[in-house]
């Protein structure tokens, strides 16, 4: 499954629950999550996408420690079937 399919699943059940799935762009600083995650209930989380098997590069995963030195969740997912219990997490915790 290509990562634009996941990413495609993962903004329709963010809808679902009533949230947002806001892509992210960071000029002049490489490396973010690709979408910031915003569900009801002040609810927040950063989400990186991958394709299947894929992990995070070396940026990416120092930007993910910055954010979660900061006390913000981060996230990687590279499949479909992931998308429901990392949702189910951001919005208990």
């Amino acid at each position: 499954m290509l990562e634009q399919k996941i990413e495609k699943q993962l903004f329709e059940q963010v809808r679902k629950r009533g949230g947002k799935a806001y892509k992210l762009t960071s000029p002049g600083t490489a490396g973010m999550p690709d979408r910031m995650v915003c569900l009801p209930g002040g609810h927040l989380a950063f989400i990186e996408l991958k394709a299947p098997g894929q992990k995070p590069r070396p940026l990416q995963q120092a930007r993910h420690k910055q954010l979660q030195q900061l006390g913000q969740r981060v996230y990687t997912i590279d499949g479909a079937h992931q998308i429901e219990k990392v949702l189910n997490e951001i919005q208990t915790t």
